[in-house]
């Protein structure tokens, strides 16, 4: 196990440069931590390296990616991401604590929480929708990226028309959330829910904007018509 992850870190420092860890940092507000690797490249080497661990039980790989997100680096989440979605066929309940520990310890960037949970945390719910209440609880955390987490665990779905109901539901509980990493978040979320329910979000947005920042709201109506969006933006 301890070789895989060797071999993991000697692929990625292998593929760094300064320009790309450099330039990394410009779309965080917070200080993340990188090799400096491309987003092309620390695909590549995930797929290469998954097809060295793919045998191995589900439990085990779950363990590797416990050590990736442990690292702190970035690449090496996203790494540890790609192999539990490889995983997603293999999916059940008891799966659902370790991705909300992976939340809650390890994430520490939009961009970590938006590739676990658009895809792993997504599929999960789709395939368990009894877990929607629990992305209720994310939404209450005092953790900024559990609440992140709440909304864009179902951007998939919703973009699918799926989970309305909760859609909304969450949005609620986000409304006036004040950091904007979570303001974007439910934004995007009823971005993409609008996409198969436009008639509903829009009410939901005119309904809710006095009190929507406008930031969360900005995002909302993106992808609906002109004349929708200005009505929307009137105070």
């Amino acid at each position: 196990m301890e070789n895989i992850i060797s071999n993991v870190r000697a692929a990625l420092i292998g593929q760094s440069d300064e320009k790309t860890k450099t330039g990394s940092q410009h779309f965080f507000k917070e200080t993340i931590t990188c090799h400096g690797v491309k987003t092309k490249a620390v695909q590549q080497i995930s797929k290469e390296m998954f097809s060295r661990v793919r045998t191995k039980t589900k439990q085990e790989i779950f363990a590797l990616c416990d050590r990736l997100w442990e690292s702190g680096y970035l690449e090496e989440s996203f790494i540890a991401c790609n192999w539990a979605y490889a995983l997603r066929k293999q999916f059940e309940p008891s799966d659902f604590p370790t991705f909300e520990r992976w939340i809650f310890n390890h994430v520490n960037n939009w961009a970590s929480c938006d590739t676990l949970c658009n895809h792993t945390v997504g599929d999960f719910i789709v395939m368990y929708p009894e877990y929607l209440n629990n992305l209720k609880d994310f939404a209450r955390s005092e953790n900024r990226w559990m609440r992140r987490a709440s909304a864009v665990s179902l951007i998939v779905p919703a973009k699918k028309g799926k989970f309305l109901k909760e859609v909304m539901e969450i949005a609620d509980i986000l409304l006036l959330d004040e950091d904007d990493m979570v303001q974007k978040g439910y934004g995007w979320m009823l971005k993409v829910a609008s996409q198969a329910h436009q008639k509903e979000i829009f009410s939901y947005v005119v309904r809710n904007k006095a009190a929507m920042p406008r930031t969360a709201l900005r995002y909302a109506i993106e992808k609906m018509p002109a004349e929708m969006k200005k009505a929307a933006m009137v105070k």
